[in-house]
C-alpha cells in the first residue's frame, strides 16, 4: 500500500513550507494544461495481475504544487525519495549526485548516489533500452542520456541507468530502468523525482506489467491531511463503473475516454456529444483543473451559476471565473456536477471537486474553458478526488469507484 498525500498539505513527508499562492498553484496548471495541448497538436499534424503493490500517496500542497506524491526506494542499500506520481509522462527519474548548485533544485532528501547502490548500472548508448526514449544523445563515454521537459518548461537531463526500485518491502523491482538527473529545473517544489505512469515502454507500469499486469489505481484524498493510495495490481472491483480506454498511435503515452455528457443538479446539460469528440478528453493525475471545451463549459457555468444565486460572487481567481464569498455561512448547499462516459458510466464528482476554495470568502468552480474548441479535454486529479480510478491496460477500460478514501 503506497499512501497519498497533497506535497503541500501536513501529511506530507517533505518538510513544511509556505503553500504558494493559489494563483501561481493554478498558473502552473495552466501550463501544464499548454503542454498536454502541444503534444496533442503536434502528433495530430481482461487480463488480471496476480499481486499488488500499495503505497500511501499523499498531497504534496506543502512543498509548491498541486499533483501527489508517494515515496518509494532506490538502489541497494535502499534510499527513500519522495516522488510525484504521474500519468502524463512516462520516464521516471531522480536528482543524482554529483548534481549541485544551479544545475538542479533543492529537494528535502538527499541526492541518490549511484556509486554507492551495489545494484546501479549505466545504460550504453547502444543498448535497445536506449532507444525506448524519446529524447536521447550519448555521453563522451558512449552512455545514454535522457532528456525530459514538461509544460510548465521543468525539465530533467541527465543518465540513463537501472537499479532496483523498492515499492514496499515486499514489492521490489530489479533492473528498474531510470533518469539519474545531474541538470534538473522547475516547478517540482521539494520532491527528490517524478514517477512516470503513462504506457510507453519505459513507464513504471510498462516495466512492471510482467508482476502486476498491466493494471493501477489511485484514489486521490479530499483534502491535504488525509491520506490515499497508488496501487500497482489490481485491487477489489466493488463498486468500480468501467468506460472503455481510448488510445492513439500518435500519441501513446496519455489515457483517452469518452465524456458524452454532463449533469448539473441531476438535470443533463444540452451539449452534442459530438463536442467532446471533436479533440477527445484526457484522463490526468497531473493537471489540477477540468478543461473543458468552450462551449460545455459555458453551458456548465451557466446552469451552475443559476443555481448559486442566493450566494454573493467573488472575484475570478486565475483561470476560474465563477467564484463565491461564503463569509458568513455554516454551511452552504451547491449543485451535484456528474460527468457521464461512454458505455453510461458516470463520474459523480465529490464536492471537493466541484470547487476549489482557497478562502471562505473566494470558492471557485473547479472547471475552466480550453481557449480553443479543437484542443482536447482533460479530467484533471480535482474532480478524481476520492474515487478509486482503475487503469485497466490489458482490457482496455479505466473504472471509476466513489468513496474509496476520505
Amino acid at each position: 500500500m503506497m499512501r497519498v498525500v497533497h506535497r503541500h498539505g501536513p501529511c506530507s513527508p517533505l518538510s513544511p513550507s509556505r503553500k504558494p499562492a493559489d494563483v501561481k498553484l493554478l498558473n502552473q496548471d495552466q501550463d501544464r494544461v499548454n503542454w498536454l495541448q502541444r503534444q496533442i497538436s503536434i502528433a495530430s499534424n481482461g487480463t488480471r495481475a496476480s499481486l499488488a503493490a500499495t503505497i500511501p500517496a499523499n498531497s504534496g500542497g506543502s512543498i509548491g504544487t498541486g499533483n501527489y506524491v508517494v515515496k518509494v526506494g532506490f538502489g541497494t542499500p535502499k534510499n527513500d525519495f519522495t516522488v510525484i506520481f504521474d500519468t502524463g509522462s512516462d520516464i521516471t527519474w531522480i536528482q543524482c549526485k554529483p548534481c549541485s548548485g544551479r544545475n538542479c533544485y533543492p529537494q528535502q532528501d538527499p541526492l541518490f548516489d549511484p556509486s554507492q547502490s551495489s545494484t546501479y548500472s549505466n545504460i550504453s548508448c547502444s543498448s535497445p533500452s536506449c532507444k525506448k526514449l524519446d529524447s536521447r544523445n550519448c555521453s563522451a563515454g558512449s552512455r545514454c542520456r535522457y532528456k525530459i521537459e514538461y509544460g510548465d518548461k521543468s525539465q530533467s537531463k541527465g543518465f540513463f541507468g537501472s537499479d532496483t526500485l523498492t515499492l514496499t518491502p515486499s514489492d521490489v523491482l530489479p533492473n528498474f530502468l531510470f533518469g539519474c538527473g545531474d541538470q534538473s529545473k522547475g516547478l517540482f517544489g521539494r520532491a527528490a523525482s517524478l514517477l512516470g505512469l503513462g504506457r510507453r515502454p519505459v513507464s513504471l507500469v510498462s516495466q512492471s506489467s510482467p508482476k502486476y499486469g498491466g493494471v493501477f489505481s489511485y484514489c486521490i484524498p479530499s483534502t491535504s491531511s488525509k491520506p490515499g493510495y497508488l496501487t500497482l495490481g489490481s485491487r477489489p472491483l466493488s463498486n468500480v463503473q468501467f468506460t472503455p480506454l481510448r488510445t492513439f498511435s500518435n500519441l501513446p503515452s496519455f489515457y483517452f475516454l469518452d465524456l458524452v455528457a454532463i449533469k448539473v443538479g441531476g438535470k443533463q446539460l444540452p451539449i452534442s456529444s459530438k463536442l467532446f469528440s471533436t479533440a477527445g478528453t484526457v484522463l490526468d493525475s497531473g493537471t489540477v483543473i477540468n478543461r473543458l471545451p468552450p462551449s460545455a463549459y459555458a453551458a456548465l457555468r451557466l446552469a451552475f451559476r443559476k443555481q448559486m444565486t442566493r450566494y454573493k460572487m467573488a472575484p475570478r481567481l486565475s483561470i476560474l471565473d465563477t467564484c463565491y464569498d461564503f463569509t458568513g455561512y455554516d454551511t452552504v448547499t451547491v449543485p451535484t456536477v456528474a460527468l457521464v462516459f461512454g458505455g453510461g458510466t458516470t463520474l459523480n464528482v465529490d464536492f471537493s471537486g466541484i470547487l476549489y476554495v482557497p478562502s471562505v470568502s473566494q470558492a471557485c468552480l473547479a472547471f475552466a474553458p480550453n481557449g480553443d474548441p479543437r484542443d482536447f479535454g482533460i479530467i484533471g486529479n480535482a474532480q478524481q478526488k476520492r474515487f478509486n480510478v482503475v487503469y485497466d491496460i490489458p482490457n482496455m477500460r479505466i473504472g471509476f469507484g466513489g468513496n474509496a478514501c476520505s
